[in-house]
């Protein structure tokens, strides 16, 4: 029963989502104690009810503690089956942060599966989905087929908007007897991940979007015209398309992403080099000031000449540790990143190093 501090460094959700994610690919039972101890309003909220139930129909766990408030968690995985999943969470509860319980478990599983997700598209403290789809999902495609499709935005409070994923694998865990066999198979694989030097800037991309009642004061063309504003000393083509959306709630973002080549050309199937920065809209805040902030944030990025932004850096440590001698920069190391690294060494022979801003993945 591998034991799990809840409080440890950043001691967000983070730390079940990743331990749901990891216990279902290794089959390894764990407990959680002291859940977001330091929050507000510590232990499990609603959207992380819907995380451990969505992880528990992908092997049929038995699970102790999954209840709203809860400051510990038990949960006991029996045999890996990879299913389609259809999960409503029902309020703005941020589907990215759902999918990372249960995206590493579906690339792995033993055919193509559907993933459906009712909940928060773009909300606070969580990445959006235009982030997940464009900068995040293009580096899992060295493992699987994958296209997303956003069907409707969920802005808060109501959220309701629709995603849907489709995931076809290239590698089997339910070809193998024990875990331990597959891992040492995709340890010789040659799919380790290497983002140390951020090669050539070919164009900058993004997606401005809001809801239609906000169409007559032109948000999403103006959150658009100003991030060219800013981005334009970057002297490359820059592609943002605008989106005016049927949605539940008023809201609007914007999500901007680097697309870099270590050549002339960019290979978006091997170590795709791509990062990104984003903005969501207030009440009362101009749409300007939004597109500054997620400009300016990305030139930072750009002028740190690190190839993983400090997001990204966290969100892709379980493939590093999958897969040994991964190696990559990031243009800083949050506290966010050595939580979930703390959580990965507990399921993995692996080792984490970070020296630098470079994290190395290692084999013990």
């Amino acid at each position: 029963m591998i034991k799990i501090d809840g409080s440890y460094l950043e001691g967000g959700g983070q730390i079940v989502r990743t331990a749901l994610a990891l216990s279902v690919i290794t089959g390894k039972s764990f407990t959680v104690t002291d859940i977001r101890k330091g929050r507000p309003t510590p232990g499990l909220k609603n959207q992380h009810l819907y995380a451990i139930e969505a992880a528990k129909e992908l092997c049929s766990a038995d699970v102790v503690g999954a209840e709203l408030g809860a400051n510990n968690l038990d949960f006991y995985p029996k045999r890996t089956q990879i299913k389609n999943l259809n999960i409503d969470i029902q309020t703005a509860g941020s589907i990215t942060l759902l999918l990372q319980a249960v995206i590493f478990p579906c690339i792995f599983g033993d055919k193509l599966v559907t993933i459906k997700i009712k909940g928060g598209t773009d909300t606070k403290w969580s990445m959006p989905i235009d982030y997940l789809a464009n900068v995040f999902i293009p580096h899992l495609r060295r493992y699987a087929d994958i296209e997303i499709k956003v069907e409707r935005r969920g802005y808060y409070p109501k959220g309701q908007g629709k995603v849907k994923l489709r995931i076809r694998p290239k590698f089997h865990l339910s070809d193998y007897k024990i875990f331990e066999d597959f891992y040492n198979d995709l340890k010789k694989a040659g799919k380790k991940i290497n983002l140390t030097t951020p090669g050539n800037l070919i164009e900058i991309r993004g997606v401005s979007h809001c809801s239609k009642e906000l169409i007559k004061a032109n948000v999403a063309d103006r959150q658009a015209k100003a991030a060219r504003f800013f981005l334009r000393q970057l002297d490359v083509p820059i592609k943002i398309r605008t989106e005016y959306c049927d949605t539940l709630s008023i809201g609007s973002g914007i999500t901007l992403w680097a697309d870099f080549s270590k050549g002339d050309e960019t290979d978006f199937n091997e170590d795709p080099i791509i990062f990104g920065a984003d903005a969501l809209g207030e009440k009362g805040k101009r749409s300007e000031l939004i597109a500054q902030e997620a400009a300016k944030r990305l030139i930072r990025q750009i002028n740190s000449k690190a190839p993983v932004d400090k997001y990204l850096a966290d969100q892709i440590l379980p493939l590093m540790a999958l897969f040994p001698g991964s190696k990559i920069k990031a243009c800083e190391i949050t506290n966010h990143c050595k939580t979930n690294m703390y959580v990965i060494e507990k399921f993995l022979d692996v080792k984490f190093e970070v020296k630098d801003n470079v994290i190395s993945s290692l084999s013990t």
